[in-house]
């Protein structure tokens, strides 16, 4: 008999400026991927909704304040990671209190879409990055 994977649920916000342009933050060295360019977000602990994670992370990484009301769904993707199998639920957010800067000495940089394409990011971003330039 198989044994199931263990799920490991993560939420990131393409958080979208007046321009169009998204944010993406670096993996700080130390971490797996490092270098590697991403959207914000995290974890979902197991007592959180996914848009409670999302509004947690955003305030950790970026000290901005955001509701569930300012997250839209866009998609999701799935890879595998280790032992586990990571879930990526990804959230369009255009409105937020505060200006977005790194709490985490990450770097950060607004991109356009076309330019968002040509970054590395982690193998189940690519899924991520392709809906985004379906819906533009």
């Amino acid at each position: 008999m198989q044994k199931k994977p263990t799920l490991l649920f993560v939420v990131a916000a393409a958080l979208l400026n007046e321009r169009g342009d998204i944010l993406v933050q670096k993996r700080p060295e130390g971490k797996p991927m490092a270098g590697l360019w991403e959207f914000p977000g995290g974890k979902i602990e197991q007592h959180e909704t996914p848009e409670n994670a999302l509004a947690r992370e955003l305030r950790e990484e970026l000290g901005i304040e955001t509701t569930s009301v300012d997250f839209e769904p866009i998609t999701f993707a799935s890879e595998p990671l280790e032992s586990r199998s990571l879930v990526l639920l990804l959230y369009r957010c255009r409105t937020w209190l505060g200006r977005p800067e790194s709490q985490e000495s990450a770097e950060v940089q607004w991109v356009s879409l076309p330019q968002l394409k040509k970054l590395e990011m982690p193998p189940a971003d690519g899924p991520l990055v392709d809906r985004l330039l379906e819906l533009e």
